[in-house]
């Protein structure tokens, strides 16, 4: 494993996007402490959220610095993780921003509206930043049908996050069925760091 000058504190919820950050420190090869904070009161106590102010999950702390928001996470631990191989190459370095940013800002928002039962006007849409749920899908469904991954053909930790959000999607029945999705998600749930992550997740889900 690679290793860094601290161990990383983990600050997570195993029914949360913490899922996605334990999948980052796994494919990083990170070693980690991890912390459950659980929803009431854990997250809007003082210790907490001296951590993160919005008390929210997941946080990790290296080095005295505090890392919060999933794609934030991923990106920081490819990074300071160079070894394991996850940072875009120059070729790859336009598609690995554009996505990642792209999957943490108008998919992500397009799919929560939807969720509300919010659909913007055909107005409102040219100031939305994803314009429709539709357009947002369709625009990522072309992309994912000409490669593998994010960036090709190659896994970098931005398919950790926008395939966290795709893997949940269809789990979750707030993506629409399409062939490009179902073969991308098939690909990455047969990582082995993926299948580590969710295990420890998996046995941390409440139960009863």
């Amino acid at each position: 494993m690679t290793s860094t000058p601290s161990t990383l504190l983990f600050y997570t919820n195993p029914m949360s996007r913490g899922q996605i950050a334990r999948w980052a420190l796994h494919e990083a090869g990170a070693d980690y402490d991890q912390k459950i904070v659980e929803y009431d009161p854990d997250m809007k106590s003082a210790e907490y959220l001296a951590i993160n102010p919005m008390g929210k999950v997941p946080a990790i702390v290296h080095n005295d610095k505090v890392v919060t928001e999933c794609a934030a996470i991923c990106v920081y631990l490819a990074d300071i993780f160079p070894d394991a191989g996850l940072q875009p190459s120059a070729r790859e370095r336009a598609d690995y921003y554009r996505w990642l940013f792209f999957a943490a800002g108008p998919l992500e928002q397009a799919v929560f509206d939807r969720n509300l039962g919010l659909t913007p006007t055909a107005d409102q849409q040219r100031s939305a930043g994803y314009g429709s749920y539709e357009q947002s899908m369709d625009v990522l469904d072309q992309h994912l049908q000409s490669r593998d991954y994010v960036c090709g053909n190659r896994f970098t930790m931005a398919d950790v996050y926008v395939g966290s959000q795709v893997d949940w999607g269809l789990q979750f029945g707030t993506f629409p069925e399409r062939d490009s999705f179902a073969a991308y998600a098939e690909r990455l749930r047969k990582r082995a760091h993926y299948k580590a992550s969710k295990a420890i997740d998996n046995a941390l889900m409440p139960t009863g």
